[in-house]
């Protein structure tokens, strides 16, 4: 649902909304089904709000926006993990490389394998919906 000509307009925005809530965006970028954001949030900023705030406000966006676009939508869930200072720059190129990485990966594939990779257990249900 994120076409070619609605993508650097959405990035932008994720990032202004990050902006007018404290966080930095350090990176913004994804493909046509989900989007991955390098986010500096603030320690009194819980990351369950920062995500309500910038899916939220971005739907809206997108809806007041783009008549065409009204059945944007953003998936339930999201993943967060943190990162060291030293992942940065690696992070925000693994980001900006996202339409190259996801011609080998699919999201599905990339998410269940980063959780293996990580030790992190999860349940499908809980994940896939």
């Amino acid at each position: 649902m994120i076409t070619p000509d609605l993508q650097p307009r959405l990035f932008a925005y994720l990032g202004g909304i990050a902006k007018t809530h404290g966080m930095s965006a350090l990176a913004v970028g994804g493909v046509s089904d989900h989007v991955h954001l390098l986010l500096a949030v603030p320690a009194t900023l819980p990351v369950a709000k920062a995500i309500q705030l910038i899916k939220g406000g971005s739907s809206k966006w997108v809806h007041d926006t783009f008549p065409g676009c009204q059945q944007f939508a953003w998936q339930e869930g999201y993943g967060a993990f943190s990162i060291g200072i030293s992942q940065v720059e690696r992070t925000r190129r693994y980001i900006e490389e996202q339409e190259a990485h996801h011609r080998q990966y699919t999201f599905e594939e990339e998410f269940t394998g980063f959780l293996a990779r990580h030790g992190i257990q999860y349940d499908p249900q809980h994940v896939w919906g």
